[in-house]
């Protein structure tokens, strides 16, 4: 038989409380058992003390013993005098557990004291009367009264304990079954919700009912959740998106072979080209799917050493300027002399390639693009800034989505793919900085990059 996880607490802590209780049912009865027998042999001694000395006080009185023969009543008043005397007698036990007394002369005959023969041991005290032994003082040792005369105090003292020992088991199996229940209750929903997501649900959370470590992981399972569905809606749409890439170039070399097949078309230099174009667009595509799967998995190569990125982007503005020219657009730079930073100088093209060549196809002529940077508080700020068109305040925040295009001129028919942005925007991650999209005051996009100067070169500034 396999116990679940609440019936394991359960037995866990029940027995723990179980393991309690029971110990101190044991250490009362020990100390019931010695500490108070204890106390009654130092209490029935102190009487037995006391009351040698009160009959020696007396004895010296009469000068004999006939006073006291047969006199019970007489050491039963002194012994209720020394109760009644709150500093002599408030260590005397009760009455149920006290001990038979004897007084004998001394040559041991009784004076006072119950029938039977005088005990042969127990506590005893000598009455001396000017240094001479006029008689004793006997008591019967308490382990015989414990023994005998006391054994049904004992048994109900026993009874009582195992009593208190039932009731407080009941209790604790009470307070430890809802406790079990009201601590695993959480756990049993996060159990159920991963049984739901092995199955497929993402939309699945669980209840946040509290602000402790079991409230906690509930949240991160949710966020878990929520990461999870958006990942698997990202895939869907991704393998949409690449299908819906491939499809159009396949679709028209197709068209273009089966045309040549047929001999609507002839081999020209002209068709040749159509054909090598598409195959261009696939080829790009991608490069750019390699490029961005390899920085998503960490496994593109960063070789980071001091580089200038200032020097790196007006290498790559000038192999750009005669395009820009051609299309009849202006690109304008203002930049400060140099900015240090520590990073790879190959992706550091790629991102100011990509960010130019996402300029030039998305900015209508006549036009222009202006790009500035500066230095401030350790990091490198670069803006890019080009003219119309621009594009909605919803799509500032899609741009940087894999396989996302505008509408209207920034579009397929510019010959983009959409992953020139995700690209950019891992190269910025992995150099530990940020970059952000807004409406440019040119009627266009603003791309603005902000990275990491080299420590070890502003310290030196």
């Amino acid at each position: 038989m396999k116990f679940g996880i609440t019936a394991k607490l359960f037995l866990a802590i029940f027995a723990t409380c179980m393991l309690v209780v029971i110990t101190m049912h044991w250490g009362v009865r020990v100390s019931f058992e010695r500490g108070f027998i204890d106390y009654i042999k130092r209490s029935n001694n102190q009487r037995i003390e006391l009351l040698s000395n009160a009959l020696a006080d007396q004895y010296q009185l009469h000068g004999d013993w006939r006073f006291l023969r047969n006199n019970d009543r007489f050491v039963y008043q002194l012994l209720r005098s020394f109760e009644q005397n709150l500093d002599e007698g408030k260590n005397l036990p009760p009455h149920g557990l006290r001990t038979q007394i004897w007084v004998v002369d001394a040559q041991r005959q009784k004076l006072v004291g119950p029938g039977g023969p005088l005990p042969d041991e127990g506590p005893r005290r000598a009455i001396n009367v000017n240094g001479n032994l006029v008689g004793w003082v006997m008591s019967t040792p308490v382990e015989r009264l414990t023994r005998d005369a006391d054994i049904s105090f004992d048994a109900q003292q026993r009874r009582t304990s195992w009593l208190i020992v039932a009731l407080a088991g009941l209790l604790a199996a009470a307070v430890t079954w809802l406790t079990a229940r009201g601590l695993l209750a959480p756990v049993k929903r996060l159990v159920s919700g991963t049984h739901q997501l092995a199955a497929g649900n993402f939309s699945t959370r669980v209840e946040t009912g509290t602000q402790d470590e079991l409230g906690r992981l509930a949240n991160d399972f949710n966020q878990l959740a929520m990461s999870l569905e958006k990942n698997d809606a990202m895939r869907r749409e991704f393998m949409a998106d690449i299908s819906h890439e491939l499809r159009t170039p396949l679709s028209i070399l197709r068209g273009e072979l089966e045309a040549l097949q047929d001999g609507v078309r002839q081999p020209t230099g002209e068709s040749l080209s159509s054909l090598q174009a598409e195959v261009a667009i696939l080829t790009k595509l991608v490069d750019d799917l390699h490029q961005l799967s390899l920085s998503d998995s960490g496994a593109l190569a960063y070789r980071k050493e001091r580089v200038d990125a200032i020097h790196i982007l007006a290498i790559a503005a000038a192999s750009f300027r005669e395009r820009f020219v051609l299309k009849g657009l202006d690109l304008t730079l203002a930049l400060p002399d140099n900015a240090r930073l520590f990073g790879d100088a190959d992706r550091l093209t790629q991102l100011f390639l990509n960010l130019l060549e996402n300029s030039l196809r998305y900015t209508d002529a006549p036009g222009g693009v202006a790009v500035e940077g500066w230095v401030r508080d350790d990091s490198l700020t670069l803006r890019w800034r080009d003219s119309a068109p621009g594009v909605a305040d919803a799509q500032l925040t899609q741009i940087f989505e894999r396989f996302y295009r505008t509408e209207g001129s920034r579009n397929r028919a510019s010959g983009g793919s959409g992953l020139g942005l995700p690209i950019c925007q891992n190269i910025v991650d992995a150099h530990g900085g940020r970059i952000s999209a807004a409406h440019s005051p040119s009627g266009g996009l603003q791309i603005t990059l902000q990275l990491p100067l080299d420590q070890r070169t502003t310290r030196t500034l």
